[in-house]
């Protein structure tokens, strides 16, 4: 929603949430039950898919960091409009950066789907899809509920600092101030969580299909650092073992990024041109 005028910002989430939630019940909950009734040995390598994308997110936002990455298309790398949508009606720029955030969540509401899945294995059917569409809802309404509340905060504390008395200006004040730096560490965390949680998948899920050595390796590690550490060894394992999985996505990231962009990217665009060639 940045670059945009204040009174759209909640009708954009709002847009977003409710595409978010027709992908969740309408194909990814079908989808997943009947992955689970006739392949459930796919689920483990469409989480490590998920993964994978988790750590080329997370690689290009580190890469954009270091200014060697390209930002994304319609924003640059502050999060501000790009130059491509100068000449844009506000409409036209407006769905396509809400069609472009449904496209993000539809990958990132499949992997929860997928996670939530491998969790239900020997339930009935029903059980299954009733789980799935709870968990659906309430990621859903948790998460741009969220949004909201982050997206809204400054005005919240504009209003604060013109309608409220000496100490509650104050207030206001500190919340207009702090929430560009707040963002700004949002950000950063959401960097590493991506980088952190798509590096254990890969991990986990390598292990899974056979490939056990670097799971136990980093186990072992983890190990180590629990026995050495003089105080709060469960907290020091936690944050080597987050630590080494963060590693490995950004390395997991490197690797897929060229292929992404010179093998996946031109297929889809391919796919894509003969789609709009068939239906027009």
């Amino acid at each position: 929603v940045v670059g945009f005028a204040a009174d759209r910002e909640l009708p954009i989430i709002g847009k977003i949430a409710w595409g978010s939630l027709k992908n969740k019940l309408l194909f990814l909950l079908p989808g997943a039950l009947l992955l689970g009734l006739f392949a459930p040995w796919a689920i483990t390598p469409l989480l490590m898919l998920g993964g994978a994308y988790l750590c080329l997110e997370g690689w290009h936002k580190v890469a954009d960091l270091l200014g060697r990455g390209q930002p994304d298309a319609g924003a640059n790398a502050d999060g501000l409009a790009d130059d491509a949508d100068a000449g844009k009606a506000p409409d036209v720029v407006e769905r396509e950066r809400v069609s472009s955030a449904i496209r993000t969540d539809f990958i990132l509401s499949a992997e929860i789907m997928a996670i939530t899945l491998a969790t239900l294995t020997g339930l009935a059917p029903w059980v299954q899809g009733v789980v799935l569409a709870v968990v659906g809802l309430g990621m859903t309404a948790a998460v741009y509920g969220a949004v909201a509340l982050i997206v809204k905060a400054d005005d919240f504390g504009a209003l604060l600092a013109r309608t409220g008395n000496g100490g509650v200006r104050a207030v206001g004040r500190g919340i207009v101030r702090g929430m560009p730096l707040f963002l700004r560490m949002l950000s950063t965390v959401g960097m590493v969580a991506m980088l952190w949680v798509g590096g254990h998948i890969v991990i986990h899920g390598a292990y899974e299909l056979g490939l056990k050595a670097p799971e136990q390796w980093v186990q072992d590690v983890t190990a180590l650092a629990r026995a050495s550490a003089p105080v709060s060894p469960g907290l020091v394992a936690w944050v080597v073992r987050a630590a080494i999985d963060a590693v490995v996505g950004l390395a997991v990231g490197a690797v897929v990024a060229p292929l992404a962009a010179r093998v996946l990217g031109p297929a889809v665009g391919r796919l894509k041109s003969l789609w709009s060639t068939r239906t027009n």
